[in-house]
């Protein structure tokens, strides 16, 4: 398998999720200011939003949205636990997964991330995440995971809660969920994901501002 991604976005979930389940795929970085690949090819021949992750399987075929590429990454190995086969687990799985995607993804971390979002817009997104923040932390009290188990869910939820350091919420007010945060950075597949891409991120930080 094939993951198109970018360093530190949402495509860092489903580079856990690979760990996890021990698939060796290839990682493609993508651009997304310019839309480029690394070898300067358009990123938008691959996926007209220009957006990741996109997954191309081993039959060729390209998914995308987080949610869906998490769920058949998972399904590659089920025995990994990484998410439910059926029932209502599966759809807890799926409740927080698009919790995820836009109650704190789109809602709270995309208009602070977006230096271009007026500060009305950043003002909003700050108000949404007290309630957001705060359901997640009354949910986490007393909890490892947001499942039973680590699953997908986690490695979204970890990715994204990663952005508060570039964007300036204090997790510190919300305990438990502080907490779960310190604990999946020490998951081996999170550590290791981090580690790789925040030097890859660095490395596309400088070559941007080369180009200024």
């Amino acid at each position: 398998m094939e993951l198109y991604f970018s360093p530190l976005a949402c495509s860092m979930a489903t580079r856990i999720a690979f760990y996890e389940v021990g698939i060796e795929g290839k990682f493609i970085s993508v651009d997304t200011k310019s839309k480029r690949l690394a070898d300067g090819s358009d990123f938008l021949a691959v996926n007209a939003m220009g957006q990741v992750p996109v997954l191309r399987t081993d039959t060729g075929e390209l998914l995308t949205e987080n949610p869906v590429v998490l769920q058949y990454v998972a399904d590659q190995n089920p025995q990994s636990g990484l998410a439910p086969q059926s029932g209502m687990a599966r759809y807890r799985l799926q409740q927080w997964l698009n919790f995820i995607t836009s109650e704190l993804h789109k809602v709270v971390f995309i208009p602070l991330l977006d230096p271009s979002r007026p500060q009305e817009a950043k003002i909003h997104a700050r108000e949404k995440a007290e309630r957001a923040f705060s359901y997640l932390n009354n949910h986490l009290d007393g909890k490892d995971y947001l499942l039973d188990g680590f699953t997908v869910a986690d490695a979204y939820l970890i990715t994204v809660l990663n952005w508060a350091k570039f964007t300036g919420v204090d997790l510190a007010r919300w305990p438990a969920l502080k907490a779960y945060t310190n604990r999946l950075y020490e998951r081996p597949s999170v550590a290791k994901a981090l580690t790789e891409e925040l030097a890859l991120f660095e490395e596309q930080q400088a070559r941007r501002a080369a180009k200024v």
